[in-house]
């Protein structure tokens, strides 16, 4: 069962994909929005339970929105022999690419995020000028960067459907330069 980590700066349509994966029978997961990912202040560690929306000036330079290992762990004896996808965009994501099979980033360009940005109603990120400015700082190494680690690049500007069907081809393409996968087992 491959584990694709469905990856891609704010606004380049994760949760979408994630939702039409799910209508079309997949074992899909948001990371965002059920429970995989949090807050967490970078200098004490504590994660931050209930965080101000919008954020304050200087917050994101000192909160960090990071993955659980345990949860992703606890995903991969959930799916047993299933494919599963897991969709969000997290600064840690580093500890946990040893659980994923293939790695997939979707990308988009500054308009679109703009765009998307301004336009959606699913939550407020990137709607006020700091997480705005933090997105596209974040975007402009997106590709390059996740190209460089052997993801699969996927242009998330494309029609949903098309989108959905490249990802849905890419869980059968295991990138080579990922590292081994490990495999947590259900406890006996």
């Amino acid at each position: 069962m491959p584990l694709v980590w469905i990856t891609g700066a704010s606004g380049a349509g994760k949760s979408t994909v994630c939702s039409l994966l799910k209508s079309k029978g997949e074992l899909a997961v948001d990371a965002d929005w059920e429970g995989f990912n949090q807050w967490v202040d970078r200098v004490s560690g504590q994660v931050v339970a209930d965080p101000p929306d919008p954020v304050p000036q200087g917050w994101l330079d000192r909160f960090g929105w990071r993955i659980s290992r345990a949860r992703v762990e606890g995903l991969v004896v959930e799916a047993g022999e299933r494919d599963a996808f897991l969709c969000g965009c997290v600064e840690n994501e580093a500890e946990v690419w040893d659980l994923f099979d293939v790695v997939v980033c979707l990308v988009i360009d500054d308009a679109t995020m703009r765009e998307r940005l301004r336009t959606r109603t699913s939550n407020s990120f990137g709607k006020h000028p700091e997480e705005l400015a933090a997105a596209l700082s974040h975007n402009v190494h997106m590709e390059a960067m996740y190209r460089g680690l052997g993801a699969v690049i996927v242009d998330g500007t494309r029609p949903l459907e098309e989108v959905a069907e490249a990802i849905t081809r890419a869980r059968r393409t295991r990138r080579p330069s990922l590292p081994a996968r490990t495999r947590p087992t259900r406890p006996s």
